[in-house]
This record gives C-alpha cells, structure tokens and sequence, in this order.
C-alpha cells in the first residue's frame, strides 16, 4: 500500500472513478449497473478514491444523513450509505477497500455518524469483505430479471397505446423467495448490511 495514495475525490478524477467502477463490477451480480459519469448527492457526502501512479485504482462514496432517516434504513443514530465501493481488479487483495473504509470511517466519525450501511448483491466474496469488517447482515429482498421466454408478456402485455415489454427488472418483496427463483433465470438476493460506529 505504500504507493498508494488515499485522497478525497476531485472533478479530475472522474472518468478514472467510472473506469475504476466499471472495471471493477465486470466479474460480480452487479456486472451490467453500468454509469457513464459519477453520480452526484443530494446530501453532504464522503467521496474518496484510491490514487496509484496516476491511476485510480479503487473509490468509495458515502452519502450522509443530516437527519434520522432521510438516506438510511430507520435506525438508532445518523447514517451513511456506501453507494459505491470498488477497487480496480488488478489491485484486488491488496487492502485498499479496506484503506478507504478506514479513511471514510474516519470522517464519518467526525461528522457525527453512528453507522454506515451498504446494499450488495449474493457475490459471496464481497459478503464475506463486509462481513469481516464488521457489518452485519439486516435485511434482503430479491432483484428479479424477468426476459420475454420467461413469460413476460403474460404478466405484462403490451399496453393499449403500444408499449412492449421486452425486459423487465423488479424487486419482490414477498414470502415466496423460492417460487422467484424457480420461474426465473436471473434472481439475486440484494442485502442490507450495516455496521455501527459507535
């Protein structure tokens, strides 16, 4: 780690962050949430990323509640949602993520935050990242894919003025997990983690 350097994002460091990302999610669940720019907070925000060489080589964005309740889950304390982590596949295993967690709990301690939390899909390996850093599991529901052969247009037809589903993704919240996973071909479990600060 000692070329790397850990710093607050700029506006230079953009298409580096996207590139960083992208890269980054290509092997997971979340393989096709593709951004073409950063994404930008309504509310104060902790963004870092990991800077080698000129490169960025990993990121983190934390978006903080000022107020109970207005990003996170309603919980005891302040929070902060981890909307983006990633550090770039040639620089995997190296403590980075680890490096900038550490730098944003820093900061988030500063401000006053009790908590973060952070959305991951059922890639195993980032699970157990969370998981020995801390965070616990909370809550889950399912992402569903739904594609045309899986009988999408039975549930959604074309509507009255012309509009064809080809493609539809949704969340289910219901009691019958099983059921998802036996009609359809793409169903991830999406997970709330959260870890307290204090």
């Amino acid at each position: 780690m000692g070329d790397i350097e850990v710093r607050p994002y700029q506006d230079a460091d953009e298409r580096g962050w996207v590139v960083c990302r992208v890269l980054s999610f290509l092997d997971s669940a979340f393989f096709d949430d593709v951004r073409r720019e950063k994404e930008r907070y309504e509310h104060p925000a902790i963004e870092l990323v990991a800077e080698r060489n000129g490169e960025i080589v990993g990121l983190i964005d934390v978006e903080c509640e000022e107020e109970p309740a207005t990003i996170c889950e309603d919980r005891p304390g302040l929070g902060g949602m981890i909307w983006h982590v990633a550090v770039h596949p040639d620089q995997q295993r190296r403590g980075i993520g680890t490096a900038l967690l550490r730098e944003a709990e820093a900061i988030a301690n500063r401000r006053g935050l009790a908590r973060f939390e952070a959305w991951t899909r059922d890639d195993p390996d980032v699970q157990a990242w969370y998981e020995s850093r801390g965070f616990v599991r909370v809550y889950s529901y399912l992402h569903v894919y739904v594609e045309l052969d899986e009988g999408l247009r039975d549930a959604f037809p074309v509507t009255d003025d012309g509009l064809r589903p080809v493609k539809l993704f949704a969340h289910y919240v219901g009691d019958r997990p099983d059921d998802m996973r036996r009609r359809f071909a793409r169903v991830h479990d999406d997970v709330l983690y959260e870890r307290r600060l204090v």
